[in-house]
């Protein structure tokens, strides 16, 4: 079964892919993890995320096996990813590797931005997971907070709307939800609500 799960930043899609990842024994890609960890690398060599040559450069030569979770996951480096997501360089050195893990024998279960529409169009079930801005920019703060940061709620809903801006407007590969994808808002809910909800929507398609 192969499982695409789609939304903004702090929605909940992530926490949601894991879950039903674990639920059904599938492998799990974070294909955001990708673009940040390039990201990551081009500031560590002292490169502008906004230079297309540079970051495709960095993308064709990343590891996805390297990935240090604990630099990609700062506000630094969310931002940088969404400036890097943007080349479509990028896009096309990272493409292999994320429908390669798509096709893995079994299936899996992707989030990101363009999982329904672009890595796995034909897959069983597709997710959109989205919530309200606000409730999304407090949720990403809270995780930044406990991971040590000092950022102000506000610097972060600037930087979400910014981010949200972005992934939409992009030419390439634009975030937005597929044709066949169930939308779950999980503004109003706890984690364990969403993660029963998902696990719904799935069950749901596995009986059609």
């Amino acid at each position: 079964m192969l499982i695409a799960v789609d939304g903004p930043l702090a929605s909940g899609k992530g926490t949601i892919a894991r879950a039903l990842a674990a639920r059904y024994g599938l492998p799990h890609l974070d294909t955001g993890a990708l673009y940040r960890a390039v990201a990551v690398a081009m500031m560590e060599a002292g490169e502008d995320p906004a230079d297309p040559d540079a970051a495709e450069r960095a993308a064709r030569n990343l590891d996805p096996d390297a990935i240090d979770e604990a630099k990609i996951r700062t506000a630094g480096a969310g931002a940088a990813a969404s400036v890097v997501s943007a080349h479509p360089g990028v896009r096309a050195a990272l493409l292999k590797v994320q429908k390669d893990f798509a096709a893995r024998p079994g299936g899996a279960v992707l989030d990101g931005r363009d999982i329904g529409t672009v890595i796995a169009p034909d897959a069983e079930v597709k997710l959109f997971v989205t919530a309200g801005e606000e409730a999304r920019a407090w949720r990403r703060r809270s995780e930044l907070v406990g991971r040590g940061e000092t950022i102000a709620y506000d610097q972060v809903l600037a930087q979400l709307r910014e981010r949200d801006a972005r992934d939409a407007s992009r030419s390439d590969a634009p975030m937005t939800k597929a044709a066949d994808a169930v939308e779950l808002d999980t503004t109003d809910m706890t984690i364990d609500e969403a993660v029963q909800a998902a696990i719904d929507i799935v069950e749901q398609r596995r009986t059609r």
